[in-house]
């Protein structure tokens, strides 16, 4: 625990450091946050999951961001400048460090958004600040809320292959969360989201764990990093208009093959699954929930799969208080990203299902 501590206030001192040097603005009020992140005492914020971002308003055409990877590996983030995506860039292990935006179109205000491309399972992000010339945040248009909750295919993983190929560096490195398809459909359908979602994990148990050794959802879901860490807790002041949950993939798959895998638990996916769904009432009580089935799970499994979702609704059916839990299925893909899972172009197809979907449900009154 000293030394957790120490190692904090060494990576503080060093962001003082840098921030002094390169004249690097911290105002609060001139940045507005989204996602599960931590704002820290030097008006500096660590984002924790995928897609999670810090935004800002700057004057002129000069603007450098300082970022740093919490853990001891690279990470990733990705850039929005007026609107338009510019790129993912990689965050190398070490000290805090100076990234230059590059600014192509001449205008007096510029908007600026970084979000995490990584999950939280790869360790924080920290924005320090930046030498641009800052203005004050303008009230935030009123917009309606959703949030994805998930696995890998929610997180965005192995979408993105274009500066590292499939089957080289990292797990990680192919990841762009900005690509993933709920961030796609939100900026489409105009609204604020989060991303709560893990890769690998599920409802009862993990891609290739029995729930012995690793977490799932339900139990890091109300932690703000994700993880077993109790002591931070989320604390649930995003209320979203529709929360969509894609989860299953991995409770039905049959792991590596070495380790042992037992027959998919349909009573146990089920109990879970309503289990959770009252802990998502606990935290939105007036939220709308959809349930998604899996682009990646076909055949046989895809049937099961969505009989056990059908059940899960049916358990919900005389539920006077909150609102009929819908059912959405995928069209089923082959898909093109790394490790069988969606790139980018898959993603953008699985956003242009839901996209008139969640449409109707954020338009109902």
């Amino acid at each position: 625990m000293i030394l957790k501590k120490f190692s904090f206030f060494i990576l503080l001192f060093s962001v003082y450091l840098v921030c002094n040097s390169q004249n690097v603005q911290t105002k609060s009020n001139s940045f507005s946050y989204s996602g599960r992140v931590e704002l820290l005492d030097t008006n500096n914020v660590i984002l924790i999951g995928p897609s999670s971002s810090v935004s800002f308003d700057f004057i002129g055409d000069s603007c450098s961001i300082l970022l740093q990877s919490v853990e001891n590996h690279q990470n990733y983030v990705s850039l929005e400048l007026d609107g338009k995506y510019i790129g993912r860039i990689r965050i190398e292990k070490g000290d805090v460090k100076p990234f230059p935006i590059t600014i192509s179109e001449r205008k007096n205000i510029h908007h600026l958004s970084v979000y995490k491309a990584t999950e939280a399972t790869n360790g924080g992000v920290l924005f320090a600040g930046t030498s641009a010339k800052l203005m004050e945040i303008s009230a935030p248009k009123t917009k309606k809320k959703i949030e994805l909750i998930g696995d890998s295919i929610t997180s965005g993983f192995g979408n993105d292959d274009s500066t590292i190929s499939c089957g080289t560096g990292d797990w990680y490195d192919q990841h762009n969360a900005y690509w993933a398809y709920g961030p796609i459909l939100s900026r489409a359908l105009d609204i604020d989201y989060v991303l709560s979602s893990v890769s690998g994990y599920g409802m009862y148990r993990n891609w290739n764990d029995e729930h012995i050794n690793e977490p799932i959802i339900p139990d890091v879901y109300e932690n703000l990093y994700l993880n077993t860490d109790r002591s931070k807790p989320y604390d649930f002041k995003f209320q979203p208009d529709l929360v969509s949950i894609c989860l299953g993939t991995n409770d039905l798959s049959d792991g590596d093959g070495k380790k042992p895998r037992l027959p998919f638990n349909e009573e146990k996916f089920v109990s879970n699954y309503i289990e959770f769904i009252k802990t998502v009432y606990k935290h939105a009580p007036k939220t709308r929930i959809v349930l998604l089935n899996s682009p990646m799970v076909s055949g046989d499994r895809n049937v099961t799969f969505v009989n056990c979702l059908k059940k899960i609704i049916q358990a919900f059916e005389n539920d006077s208080i909150h609102k009929k839990i819908e059912l959405f299925e995928f069209q089923p893909m082959v898909p093109k990203g790394c490790g069988y899972h969606p790139a980018i172009a898959d993603d953008k197809v699985m956003a242009d299902q839901l996209i008139p979907f969640f449409k109707i449900l954020l338009n109902e009154k």
